[in-house]
């Protein structure tokens, strides 16, 4: 996938940072934060946008990707207040404390073109699924923003669930009357005094108004009526 993003390099002190986002908004994405259940809704661009998104995060230790979301075009379901998501290696030392500080910084980006590997992505999905010690995904909110810190595995992991819910959710039933499809979740690091399972649930949702979208295999076009009988 070609991903078009801008690249940051905003500073902290002596410290220089690489944040890229997406160079067009996920406009049909939304995201609340889990409390202890969150969701994100998604149509096709969205959901394939972030598969491309987290198999970028996987291969760049050093990146900090930013996916706002919280401005997009409002949900007409779900619950809770709408965040922005961060991605980073918990190799990065990233602090969400550092996040506002780093965002205000964020203003002319350089345009960046970077293509991700499906096949590598797929490899190292695998890889976590076998392990027995499969790390998941340590996550905080912080002002507004969702951060998900994990391993290369773990991101490729995501991103290929993000990628089946692109491909799989067109075809669920009901979407094409404008209801979401719950396709799978992600995969978040528990509190260790038990209590309710934290997650986040991916649902596909297609953007209103719902008459443009077709399942696929069907026609874009309507089929006529049969004339009216003399």
């Amino acid at each position: 996938m070609r991903l078009r993003l801008n690249e940051f390099r905003p500073r902290t002190g002596p410290y220089e940072h690489r944040v890229v986002q997406p160079r067009t908004p996920l406009r049909d994405t939304s995201l609340t934060a889990p409390d202890p259940i969150g969701l994100l809704l998604g149509d096709h661009d969205g959901l394939n946008r972030l598969a491309g998104l987290f198999s970028f995060a996987a291969y760049s230790r050093h990146t900090v990707v930013h996916v706002p979301l919280r401005d997009g075009v409002p949900p007409d379901e779900g619950w809770g207040e709408r965040v922005d998501l961060v991605l980073a290696h918990h190799s990065l030392g990233l602090r969400p404390g550092q996040w506002p500080e780093l965002r205000r910084k964020l203003r002319a980006g350089t345009p960046l073109t970077a293509r991700t590997d499906e096949a590598r992505t797929a490899r190292d999905a695998r890889t976590w699924q076998a392990r027995r010690d499969r790390d998941e995904l340590r996550h905080t909110t912080h002002a507004r923003t969702l951060f998900l810190f994990g391993s290369r595995d773990v991101f490729a992991d995501t991103a290929t669930g993000f990628a089946h819910a692109a491909g799989f959710g067109p075809r669920q039933k009901g979407v094409a009357q404008g209801r979401s499809a719950l396709m799978t979740g992600l995969p978040l690091v528990q509190p260790p005094s038990g209590g309710h399972p934290f997650e986040v649930l991916i649902c596909f949702k297609p953007y209103p108004p719902y008459a443009h979208f077709r399942r696929p295999g069907e026609s874009a076009s309507r089929p006529r009526r049969p004339a009216a009988a003399p």
